[in-house]
């Protein structure tokens, strides 16, 4: 017999980036009580007429939760999940038809569904102000980290460093290269690190081209000791960060900003932004700075790879912090909020 509930899986063949990996998590300790719902054209035109065209005929009248920021809009009866308002906040890191899109899509979504749902109290307020939605109809699903984020052994650690050619040590940043992940900031506090450090490596993990930084003179080709590492698997992703003397994430909008948890989890300290949701997450188990000012990322970084006893205070309080949020208890609470809205 069909579950009363069902799932838009357009993300389900899509290489997992944040949103993704949310959706999947979720999906995945729901199996049993819903189906899912899903098509091999993700992208484009084709996805997007998959979903609005589609998907309606396919759900059935039954309850839809769409968890990846899209959905039909002929479909009331659904749950959305919208993680961050970055199609208005940062309009220029987008294409024309990308923005007009979503500055149509998100504001019918929200208006005509049963339930919103969303990551961070950041995110709930600017869909509120956004969107012109009374908060009180948003509820926040927060990330979680998968259990496989811990502390990593020696030989993992080396086998990592191996595969991708890190032999000292190497201060890690990571997320899909886009400006508004602003590593090009990274990159104009790296030579000041890079001076006081001579034996550092910066470790760029991410997959996308990072030509937009070299034409403005500041990639990594043309820097000391900066290793691009490209897309990493998630298989690698604990010892990568386990191997850091620290992790920066110098993003200048997160909708919530998953990364710096992983890093504490896995006994990392880290240095990141302290703009948008990236406070509400960290909280005091991080050293937060202004992501548009190089001076302050350098003089943080130097700062805490020179001062061990401030290192050991992180690791301790970030692994405490990245406790608080499992994926387990962001199952629970979207069921929770399913199983409502199914009722009405």
């Amino acid at each position: 017999m069909s579950a009363s509930i069902v799932v838009n899986g357009r993300f389900a063949c899509k290489r997992l980036t944040g949103v993704q990996r949310y959706a999947k998590e979720i999906t995945d300790r729901l199996t049993g009580r819903c189906d899912m719902l899903w098509t091999n054209a993700q992208d484009g035109i084709p996805g997007h007429r998959w979903e609005q065209f589609v998907l309606p005929l396919r759900s059935r009248g039954r309850l839809l939760w769409s968890p990846c920021n899209t959905g039909p809009v002929a479909v009331r009866r659904q749950v959305i999940t919208i993680h961050d308002m970055t199609y208005a906040d940062t309009p220029d890191c987008f294409g024309r038809a990308f923005s007009a899109w979503y500055k149509w899509l998100i504001p019918r979504l929200v208006h005509r569904c049963r339930r919103v749902t969303t990551v961070s109290e950041f995110s709930r307020q600017r869909i509120s102000e956004i969107a012109k939605i009374d908060a009180n109809r948003i509820d926040v699903v927060p990330n979680g980290v998968h259990a496989d984020f811990k502390p990593a052994g020696e030989e993992a650690i080396d086998a990592v460093r191996k595969q991708y050619g890190l032999s000292g040590p190497y201060v890690l940043t990571l997320g899909s290269l886009e400006p508004r992940k602003n590593l090009a900031t990274l990159l104009k506090a790296w030579p000041q690190i890079a001076a006081k450090r001579d034996d550092l490596t910066l470790a760029v993990a991410g997959g996308a081209n990072l030509s937009i930084f070299n034409g403005q003179g500041i990639g990594p080709d043309t820097l000391p000791r900066v290793r691009r590492l490209g897309y990493v698997d998630d298989a690698h992703l604990p010892a990568l960060y386990s191997g850091a003397a620290a992790f920066v994430f110098p993003s200048v909008y997160e909708g919530f900003g998953l990364p710096p948890l992983e890093a504490m989890a896995c006994g990392t300290p880290v240095v990141c932004s302290n703009t948008t949701a990236l406070p509400e997450v960290v909280g005091d188990a991080a050293v937060t700075v202004d992501p548009m000012d190089a001076d302050a990322i350098a003089h943080a970084v130097l700062r805490l790879l020179d001062d061990h006893p401030l290192q050991e205070q992180l690791i301790h309080r970030g692994r405490s912090r990245a406790g608080q949020f499992t994926w387990e208890a962001a199952t629970a609470k979207a069921w929770n909020v399913l199983s409502e809205a199914s009722l009405n």
